[in-house]
């Protein structure tokens, strides 16, 4: 059963690349491979908007899987991308998140947990191009503390300074002042800002909410905006309380 969902595969190992075609075929995705970095952008450009999402292989000639991540941030900010990898050191999972990745995978990989997370990002991806339809339902800009945030635009001021976040750290950022003041189980920023199912074992909330503080905490060893909630999850507070 074919869908108009059009998934791009940026991998340079052919039989690879051949066989996530031919399971992403069987689900019902329109699929395009490519084998370098150059292409893969090529293909945006030639199809703007339409595609859905991208798996990114990190070891590609010429051109790495980074720098394409990069160009990809560029030209569409919200782009889904899957960074499947075989490099299993955390400093290469951060760096992947710190270019504008929103998950990452090691080769060799289960398949049916990479058919559910590709599943989970489209479904987030479509729920928050619906929600950008309408306006009213966006926070475009917020200011608290000494942080002025433009989520339209991207540009972060702390203290003056322009600070350069990802596109994941900011929809983190904007989830968290969604809800100000409420207490967020990590289920829930799993599901809804990651796009993976809420029980799923990894470290990436935490990673992500220490970045948050370095960059808007004075003192991140001991937060005053974002909170940890022990055993219940994680509470944003933009005012802060008299003591």
């Amino acid at each position: 059963m074919k869908n108009n969902q059009h998934i791009l595969v940026v991998e340079d190992e052919e039989h690879l690349a051949t066989g996530i075609r031919y399971n992403l075929d069987a689900e019902g995705y329109r699929v395009t491979t490519v084998g370098d970095g150059p292409s893969a952008l090529n293909v945006i450009e030639e199809n703007p908007g339409g595609v859905d999402l991208v798996i990114l292989d990190l070891m590609l000639p010429g051109m790495s899987g980074y720098a394409v991540c990069e160009a990809l941030r560029e030209a569409d900010k919200d782009l889904p991308v899957l960074i499947l990898s075989a490099r299993t050191l955390a400093e290469d999972r951060a760096r992947g998140f710190d270019v504008g990745a929103n998950q990452h995978m090691t080769k060799p990989f289960d398949l049916d947990e990479f058919l559910s997370r590709i599943k989970n990002l489209l479904t987030l991806h479509s729920r928050r191009t619906e929600r950008s339809d309408d306006s009213s339902a966006e926070i475009t800009s917020f200011e608290f503390a000494d942080a002025k945030i433009n989520f339209e635009t991207f540009e972060v001021i702390v203290a003056g300074e322009q600070v350069r976040m990802t596109s994941l750290e900011m929809s983190l950022l904007q989830y968290f002042i969604k809800h100000e003041g409420r207490v967020i189980p990590r289920s829930e920023l799993m599901e809804n800002v990651w796009g993976l199912p809420g029980n799923l074992s990894t470290r990436a909330p935490d990673q992500f909410i220490r970045r948050l503080r370095k960059t808007f905490e004075p003192n991140p060893a001991e937060p005053r905006h974002f909170l940890t909630i022990r055993d219940a999850g994680y509470r944003f507070v933009a005012e802060l309380e008299e003591s």
